[in-house]
Formats: structure tokens, C-alpha cells, sequence
């Protein structure tokens, strides 16, 4: 892969759903999708933190950028002044993030340090401990439940009441992906999803 494409892997755009809902589709073509358009990309952006040092990684997931300087689509209207003040409290925090023992405690420190920074959500707290995971080799066991997420979780009947949940909840076509790609393909494919769950209950 030359460094063009590899750059390219980390483009800013939100990504688009593949394909629009369809009469016959199903969960299972749900995330075949997911796995053959959006997978490659996920990974490289964890990839792409992986190869930084520790403490440029976490000052670029604090300010949701990229080496060269792009912002990532979820961040993409949070006020700069808020991710500038993410990233000092992070790299203050820097000893605590690298101790860290899994996914659930790495996740409780990021919200502890910057979750309630006006301007910072929900979705920028688990994107940026999603960032920082890649580094530290640290992976979600469980589904973890925001914003565009809870859309596509409610879709396919999955409780909402508590913000991270379990695999085992999910319908086995989930199973073939991990925790941070079901989490994804519940945002970008919300619409098919929905689509399914009105058919099935319409009997078509």
C-alpha cells in the first residue's frame, strides 16, 4: 500500500451506508457489508495510533486529528477550544491512561478527565478511548451505547437502558464482528436497520 492510499484509509468524511434499504435485505448482508466496506478502514484508524508514541497518540486523540492534522468526522463541529483542553488533560493524565488494564477502565479515565468539558459528549469521550485503545492494545469487551449507536441498537430490539451492553444481546449475525465494529455498524447502517425491523414487522 503506498502512502497515498494509506492516507486515504484515514479520510475525515463521515462514512456513507452501502447500499440503501432494500426489500429483501437482512442482518446478515448487513454486516457482510460492514466487513467487506467499513472494517479495513476502522482498523487503520486504530492502527494509525498504534504506530505513534504514547504521548503524541494521546495528545492527537485528544484533539481527534490526525498526524497531518485533519479532524475526524465525529468531532468535526466540537469546538476547537474544547478538544485543545482535552488534549492537556490527557497528557496530564498521561501515567494514569497508561496503566490502564482494559478497555472499561481505559473508557472510565478518558470520561473522568474530559467528560464534562462543555462541548465534549458522549460520542467524542468513546472515540477518543477508541483512539487511545489502539495504542495501548486495549480492546472493548462489550457494545458501548451513544448517540448514533442507540438508533441502530433499538432497531434490532437490543435494551437501551444501560450504556454498554453485553454480545450476547445481539443477534448472532453480529457475531462475527468485534464489540467496536458492532458499535460502528449500529451508527452507519441505522437506516437499513430500521428498514429490516419495519418489514419484519409489517411481514413483508
Amino acid at each position: 500500500m503506498n502512502q497515498a492510499q494509506d492516507r486515504e484509509l484515514l479520510v475525515t468524511e463521515c462514512p456513507k451506508p452501502i447500499r440503501a434499504p432494500r426489500r429483501n435485505d437482512t442482518l446478515a448482508r448487513v454486516v457482510a457489508d460492514y466487513i467487506k466496506h467499513r472494517r479495513r478502514r476502522a482498523r487503520k484508524e486504530r492502527t494509525h495510533f498504534a504506530k505513534l508514541r504514547l504521548r503524541e497518540a494521546v495528545r492527537l486523540a485528544g484533539l481527534a486529528q490526525t498526524k497531518e492534522g485533519k479532524r475526524f468526522s465525529h468531532q468535526r463541529r466540537v469546538p476547537t477550544a474544547a478538544l485543545r483542553r482535552s488534549a492537556d488533560r490527557l497528557q496530564d493524565a498521561l501515567p494514569d491512561l497508561k496503566a490502564a488494564r482494559d478497555f472499561d477502565a481505559l473508557y472510565a479515565l478518558v470520561q473522568a478527565t474530559v467528560g464534562e468539558l462543555r462541548g465534549i459528549g458522549a460520542l467524542t469521550v468513546y472515540d477518543t478511548a477508541n483512539r487511545l485503545g489502539g495504542k495501548l492494545k486495549l480492546e472493548p469487551r462489550r457494545v458501548y451505547l451513544h448517540a448514533g449507536t442507540l438508533a441502530g441498537a433499538r432497531a434490532i430490539g437490543i435494551p437501551t437502558e444501560q450504556d454498554v451492553v453485553a454480545m450476547s444481546v445481539f443477534p448472532k449475525e453480529f457475531r462475527r464482528l468485534r464489540p467496536r465494529e458492532v458499535e460502528d455498524a449500529l451508527c452507519i447502517f441505522e437506516a437499513r436497520l430500521r428498514h429490516i425491523k419495519a418489514r419484519r414487522r409489517g411481514g413483508g
